[in-house]
């Protein structure tokens, strides 16, 4: 019988190949090692929405406000300013707006079970021990600031109240008949607009009217 030597290399090699694969050193990748070192790690397409769309600092917490604010406020903003996170950024997160997130921050707007499971995964915060804050219960709205307020930028709203006041009063009722705008019913956001005059701050107030009841 005639000895074929290449096929018998060939017969050989395929009874060590899987021999050889089975000693084969599997490397984790370098995501999977960080996943196990910070389990809390961020995404890198959070990691790339650092900061805001606009190039601006982020909103930090005035600490002259603190006393007035609950526990998980100073919590929270220092994890935002710590990540370099915008409120853009969170409130697409969680699923909300900007303005309803930043009320959550400053303990004015109730968060849900599912919005503080959130803020804990995007801020790398122990759920225990947000859980355990002031932000699990029902907010104590209107203790954040002083009427008249002080800081120019709120007074400016404030003024605006002031000035049109009874016009927005007298339109509404033109519109709507005896009644009022709930703050309840309520959604508000701000937009940025830009022409060749420059940028413009644009504010949205929608309330559900609510017609005075005739007893």
């Amino acid at each position: 019988m005639a000895f074929n030597l290449a096929s018998s290399l060939r017969t050989a090699s395929a009874r060590t190949a899987p021999l050889i694969a089975s000693r084969a050193v599997v490397r984790p990748t370098a995501a999977f090692v960080n996943q196990q070192i910070n389990p809390f790690s961020t995404s890198s397409k959070m990691a790339q929405q650092q900061g805001t769309s606009s190039g601006q600092p982020i909103a930090v917490l005035n600490q002259e406000i603190v006393p007035r604010l609950p526990s998980h406020s100073p919590m929270l903003f220092a994890k935002k300013k710590e990540k370099n996170l915008s409120f853009e950024t969170i409130a697409k997160e969680l699923g909300r707006e900007e303005v309803a997130v930043a009320a959550i921050f400053y303990g004015q707007a109730q968060a849900s079970e599912q919005d503080i499971k959130k803020l804990c995964q995007v801020l790398e915060i122990s759920e225990p021990a947000l859980f355990a804050t002031e932000i699990t219960g029902f907010p104590d709205r209107g203790h954040s600031m002083e009427m008249p307020p002080k800081e120019p930028l709120i007074y400016r709203l404030y003024e605006i109240v002031q000035n049109y006041g009874y016009a927005y009063k007298a339109v509404m009722n033109e519109k709507f008949g005896d009644g009022i705008m709930s703050a309840i019913s309520f959604s508000t956001k701000v937009e940025k607009e830009t022409d060749d005059k420059g940028d413009w701050c644009k504010i949205t107030l929608r309330g559900k009217w609510l017609p005075y009841s005739r007893f």
